[in-house]
């Protein structure tokens, strides 16, 4: 079966998933929405983020349908899957609209701003018997997939400690991203990364320890202390948008298991990617090992990934847990919750 796609919203995301689903076997992009005519035309040379090329003067379109009117798109039935690559304060919306238009869905993280947002769409995914995904891309990049392999595999034992870090200087190349009322905060669309990912390799904690700094209602820096009820397991993160404009992005993280530590560092500073610390396992021999985690060179390799399983996801109407609606909107409730913590000073339930 191959599954037939639908694109809306041809921004950068868009385009990340144009490319990236190139290269998944079963799988065709067969429509992209868009009311902007130069893209409609294969004109995606405005396109830019904050990895990767610039979009094309003349990208490919040939087979794919233009709609400069999503709906369009939601009516065509030779859709399968509805590829949701809006600004997120659109995400409800056009993701109700798919689902009540008997599509299945893969929606750009983070699934809204507003958890009331995000609970309205997994209830619409559940009424049309569709599958809803969230395209929280993380733990398809190699180092953490890796990471995660190793945890629940339980080769090195048991996940005593982790902490991770993901850090920003403000960006100013789109109007859309700079303003970050419309994101929901660093503490949102940047932050959600990391409390995804750390649902997904711990389980969302109970309660949350948090301070940091509150703009205009949104976190825009944070510092967590997950509380679960293993009293063995530490787990902690900083993330923001804060950094000086040198530091574009910074990712690191370090876990301690009970036979090994694995360590990984590395940013963009000025121009450069930078890796500080390349995936290491350090092991109880006292071993200094640099595993290969696999992945592909390709730019858009992770989202590639990605795709691959929402794709065997709709061929198989089985959710994996790394696209799971329900873990998404969980990393929002836990954003919130850390948004309360700091604005109280407390330890506060992620419920």
């Amino acid at each position: 079966m191959t599954v037939r796609i639908g694109i809306i919203g041809v921004g950068f995301m868009g385009m990340t998933h144009f490319e990236g689903a190139k290269a998944v076997e079963g799988a065709k992009v067969t429509a992209i929405a868009t009311r902007n005519e130069k893209k409609l035309a294969g004109d995606w040379s405005d396109i830019q983020g904050n990895f990767g090329p610039r979009g094309s003067s003349k990208t490919d379109l040939t087979g794919v349908k233009p709609y400069s009117d999503y709906y369009d798109l939601l009516a065509d039935p030779e859709i399968d899957l509805v590829d949701i690559c809006l600004p997120t304060d659109q995400h409800e919306k056009v993701a109700i609209e798919a689902l009540q238009a008997g599509k299945h869905v893969l929606l750009e993280k983070p699934i809204a701003i507003e958890l009331e947002a995000a609970e309205r769409i997994l209830a619409a995914a559940k009424k049309a018997g569709k599958l809803l995904m969230v395209a929280q891309v993380l733990p398809f990049f190699p180092e953490f997939r890796w990471v995660r392999e190793q945890v629940q595999s339980g080769k090195y034992g048991k996940l005593l400690g982790a902490a991770f870090r993901r850090v920003i200087a403000p960006p100013d190349w789109s109007s859309d991203i700079k303003d970050f009322r419309k994101l929901g905060g660093w503490g949102i669309d940047l932050h959600i990364h990391d409390n995804h990912y750390i649902g997904l390799l711990c389980g969302i904690p109970k309660r949350v320890f948090a301070r940091g700094l509150l703009k205009e209602g949104f976190v825009n820096h944070v510092s967590s202390q997950y509380v679960y009820d293993d009293p063995d397991l530490t787990v902690s993160c900083i993330s923001g948008g804060i950094a000086a404009p040198g530091l574009k992005f910074a990712q690191s993280f370090e876990l301690f298991l009970e036979q090994a530590t694995i360590q990984f560092d590395a940013g963009t500073y000025g121009n450069d990617w930078v890796v500080n610390r390349p995936l290491t396992l350090l092991t109880a021999d006292g071993e200094v090992h640099q595993p290969d985690p696999g992945g592909g060179s390709e730019w858009c390799a992770a989202f590639t990934a990605e795709l691959k399983v929402a794709v065997e996801a709709v061929q198989t109407g089985k959710t994996p847990a790394e696209l799971s609606g329900e873990l998404a909107c969980d990393a929002l409730r836990l954003c919130y919750a850390e948004a309360r913590s700091i604005a109280s000073g407390d330890v506060v339930d992620v419920a």
